[in-house]
């Protein structure tokens, strides 16, 4: 996983949730990190799928979990599960009191209904 091109661990995230989800008003499942710039956007079950999105519109092939307690790499490119990879600058992931889904206050009632 170290040899993969285009990681930059020195990249620190965008924020602490979605960056298109906060811009838009909007919500996510759970959050995914660019392993080349930093990036945060919703996962794939997510209502707007901003992390692939990202990959599609950059090419930066390569996610962690943004998730607490989770360390795996996803590579759009090749589809492979990584367990684990290099450490990326802090913070690993979104602050635990923050709500999954999230964020608080935006999340709708019927939520996993929503979801594929």
């Amino acid at each position: 996983m170290n040899d993969v091109e285009g990681l930059d661990p020195t990249a620190a995230p965008s924020g602490t949730g979605c960056l298109e989800c906060e811009e838009a008003g909007g919500w996510w499942f759970h959050l995914r990190r660019c392993a080349q710039c930093g990036h945060i956007g919703c996962c794939d079950d997510s209502p707007a799928k901003h992390a692939t999105a990202h990959y599609h519109a950059t090419g930066h092939p390569v996610i962690r979990s943004f998730e607490p307690g989770e360390e795996w790499f996803w590579n759009y490119a090749t589809d492979e599960l990584y367990a684990s990879g290099p450490e990326l600058a802090p913070p690993a992931s979104h602050p635990a009191d923050q709500p999954v889904p999230g964020p608080a206050g935006r999340v709708p009632a019927n939520w996993a209904e929503t979801l594929r």
